[in-house]
């Protein structure tokens, strides 16, 4: 990744798509904010040049080209220091404000689901699996977004340091997931009716002798 007092270059694309059918401007625009494109306005946007990048603009610029569209596809180099501040400045915030939806998804709703399944002493297998696929989930989501961080946004760690306690507290739930099934499983056995499933031939035996 490249830190914000490095010199860099970028492809700036300025598009335009045919009005119908709206599924290929929303497709475009989709596929720019996935990658981390940056929006300076309406269908003009903006990526640092990188091997990554420019596999993602040509892939970009053939859909363009598939829905009949049109644009400018321009590289831009030794920007002016106030320009390449804000550009700069813009993928930041931009990276870090799904920072802040990662954290607020593991603050809101992963950390308030266990301690509701706690709270009503849900135990099951099931539930932690489901929440453990929440996590993986959250995972998977933080990974997409470092992929097109392209300036170490500071919020990263605390987005991850949110998904490791996260972590912590899936795995202390699954403890106590692990312990109750157990406890179940020893009164399973301990009920006669069970005893009398898992022996038959004693009992039978014992009939025979009487």
């Amino acid at each position: 990744m490249s830190t914000q007092n490095d010199i860099h270059s970028y492809m700036l694309l300025i598009y335009q798509m045919p009005s119908q059918p709206s599924a290929a401007r929303v497709s475009v625009w989709r596929e720019l904010k996935r990658s981390g494109g940056l929006y300076l306005q309406q269908s003009v946007c903006i990526l640092p040049q990188n091997a990554a990048a420019e596999a993602i603009m040509q892939k970009i610029i053939e859909r363009i080209n598939e829905y009949g569209g049109t644009y400018h596809y321009l590289l831009l180099t030794a920007l002016p220091e106030q320009e390449e501040e804000k550009i700069v400045n813009g993928f930041i915030a931009q990276s870090n404000l799904q920072y802040d939806e990662i954290i607020e998804d593991c603050e809101v709703n992963f950390k308030k689901e266990i301690e509701f399944e706690i709270f009503r002493q849900n135990f099951t297998y099931a539930e932690a699996e489901e929440i453990r696929q929440d996590l993986d989930k959250i995972h998977r989501w933080y990974d997409r977004v470092v992929e097109r961080d392209w300036f170490d946004a500071g919020r990263r760690d605390q987005a991850r340091q949110s998904i490791q306690q996260c972590e912590q507290l899936l795995e202390a739930f699954e403890e106590k997931v692990f312990l109750q099934q157990e406890a179940d499983e020893s009164n399973d056995l301990a009920a006669p009716e069970k005893k009398d499933r898992l022996y038959p031939r004693r009992l039978d035996r014992s009939k025979t002798q009487e």
